[in-house]
């Protein structure tokens, strides 16, 4: 059950119309998830600067089960995340920045339970 949170400077007119529906599918695929399980939050007209610079930029942060934990996966993902983002905001690689924050079944309530128990 992925989540995904993306941040932006950029102004709500900036940020294309469905991207939170194209972002999903992109995780889905990037991550090897269902498109059913993930989560998408997309936050533009931020203030916000991202190494010293208020300049149009975007932040990027990937919770996840089980696909996000390790350096490899990570960087197959990074490269995946940077080249959609890159064409869909408009902004240069250096104006975007990714966390993976791995997750485990017990961090996640769903149902009156945890994933742990579904």
């Amino acid at each position: 059950m992925p989540f995904v949170e993306l941040d932006t400077n950029l102004p709500a007119d900036r940020v294309p119309a469905g991207l939170e529906k194209r972002l999903c599918a992109a995780t889905a695929s990037i991550l090897g998830k269902p498109e059913d399980r993930v989560n998408v939050t997309v936050r533009p007209g931020l203030v916000m600067a991202l190494n010293g610079s208020a300049e149009p930029a975007a932040q990027l942060l990937v919770s996840s089960i089980g696909v996000v934990g390790t350096a490899e996966e990570n960087r197959v993902h990074s490269a995946r995340f940077f080249e959609f983002l890159t064409k869909e905001l408009d902004l240069a690689q250096d104006r975007i920045i990714i966390r993976f924050l791995p997750l485990e079944p017990w961090q996640i309530g769903k149902n009156g339970t945890i994933m742990t128990f579904l």
